[in-house]
């Protein structure tokens, strides 16, 4: 997936469902739910148990989607991602190896920075997005409204206190896109295999940030 198409893709659909599974069915499951919701971008923690089979899997089995991953930590990681067929990569950080490498494989890379100068140091250095994580803990929406003068011309995915409640908020404040994990997937829906609960929090949210 190249730059462009993955920015494409990303103003389209403007949600990130973000999954970290301890068990590979429960990961499919979790991805196949949100997808039934409308939910096409789709990211795999790389601390997901057997992330590479699940990623490759979710390749196969939801074409229509785009799978990468995340919570890629150092230049081993990102390299066995781009090995098993991830179509982009987030970081929870940023590495300027790690960026330079992702942009040498045309792969859509956006590291995690929360300050302005992490921000434009990912940007400088070759970032697709800039991931700002964690966002609740420096205001949220009023956080990535107050970027916007200066640093309106980098596309930003806050993550990291996003909600079903707030997604739209996020938006409206300027960001490209919105990734949310544990608010996609409540516990309990999760424990008692309650895949259609999950799937109607996709279309929820897919409603709401279509409607910003």
């Amino acid at each position: 997936m190249s730059n462009h198409s993955w920015l494409t893709l990303v103003k389209k659909h403007r949600a990130i469902a973000v999954i970290r599974a301890p068990e590979l069915e429960l990961g499919r499951q979790m991805a196949l739910a949100v997808a039934s919701g409308g939910i096409q971008i789709i990211e795999i923690t790389w601390n997901s148990a057997n992330a590479p089979e699940l990623i490759a899997k979710l390749r196969s089995e939801l074409p229509g989607c785009a799978i990468g991953t995340g919570t890629l930590l150092n230049l081993q990681h990102l390299h066995q991602a781009i090995a098993t067929g991830a179509q982009f990569l987030f970081t929870p950080h940023v590495d300027s190896d790690m960026i330079q490498t992702a942009v040498a494989e045309n792969i859509p890379i956006i590291p995690g920075a929360l300050s302005p100068t992490e921000i434009v140091t990912a940007w400088h250095r070759g970032a697709t997005c800039v991931k700002v994580f964690p966002v609740q803990a420096v205001g949220g929406a009023n956080y990535i409204k107050s970027l916007q003068g200066p640093l309106g011309h980098i596309p930003l995915i806050p993550t990291g206190g996003v909600t079903l409640e707030n997604a739209r908020e996020f938006l409206e404040a300027g960001a490209i896109a919105v990734g949310l994990s544990g608010q996609l997937f409540p516990k309990q829906f999760v424990e008692t295999s309650n895949w259609q609960a999950i799937s109607q929090q996709a279309k929820t949210l897919m409603a709401l940030v279509n409607n910003s």
